[in-house]
């Protein structure tokens, strides 16, 4: 993979804003390219592939080593369908990698230390139509069968509760301690109104509460 270039849309520095490694000082890597187009997409400048930048795989772990941390998070857009993501995760082997993706392709053989996974409910499209699209459970299970991982639910309304768990009951093998609700919201005070309910659905059904440390403290500003 020598001179192996991937299309950027930023590299930053910040802290793991959800999941189980909230907190986390990370380098985020953000891929440009994404199949899908959420009606709550905080990221809609890394949807479009046109908008990145090709970036040389040795660049990327140069840039990187500046900054004190052992933890990459590599997301999007959507990373799965980005060609030389195996070459950045197997150059970047000697860091605990998490890739962030919507679930909807399998890539085998990646060097994935953590496979942060968001399948997406109808809160996410327009219409009936794009949930084949927006939703493969063939490639999720076995995204779960091969990676270490978890799943985050965005919750909007208390509805949301009752798609996710039918997706959870076409799965096989899931650990329960792996499934997390994270409300959706791109505002702090949306986030703070929304918490509330997720809170009570997390006691109600057993699911871990997810942050959005990127919304709480800097309202989901770029770069952070």
């Amino acid at each position: 993979m020598q001179n192996a270039e991937i299309k950027i849309s930023e590299i930053f520095y910040s802290i793991q804003g959800e999941g189980l490694l909230a907190g986390r000082p990370s380098v985020f890597i953000r891929l440009a390219g994404c199949p899908l187009r959420c009606k709550f997409c905080d990221t809609a400048y890394a949807v479009d592939s046109k908008a990145g930048t090709m970036m040389a795989v040795e660049k990327i772990v140069k840039q990187i080593k500046r900054y004190k941390t052992d933890y990459i998070v590599i997301t999007g857009g959507e990373p799965m369908i980005s060609p030389n993501l195996s070459g950045l995760c197997k150059a970047l082997r000697n860091y605990h990698i998490t890739i962030e993706t919507a679930g909807v392709k399998f890539v085998p053989g990646l060097k994935c230390d953590l496979m942060s996974i968001s399948p997406k409910l109808s809160n996410a499209y327009k219409n009936k139509a794009d949930r084949n699209r927006y939703l493969k459970i063939g490639s999720l299970q076995k995204l779960i069968r091969n990676y270490d991982y978890q799943l985050k639910f965005v919750i909007e309304k208390e509805k949301d509760i009752r798609e996710a768990e039918q997706i959870l009951k076409k799965l096989k093998n899931v650990g329960h301690s792996k499934i997390m609700l994270m409300p959706q919201a791109k505002t702090f005070s949306e986030y703070l109104k929304k918490s509330f309910l997720v809170a009570r659905l997390c006691r109600k059904y057993g699911f871990a509460f997810s942050p959005r440390l990127q919304i709480m403290l800097w309202n989901n500003k770029r770069g952070k």
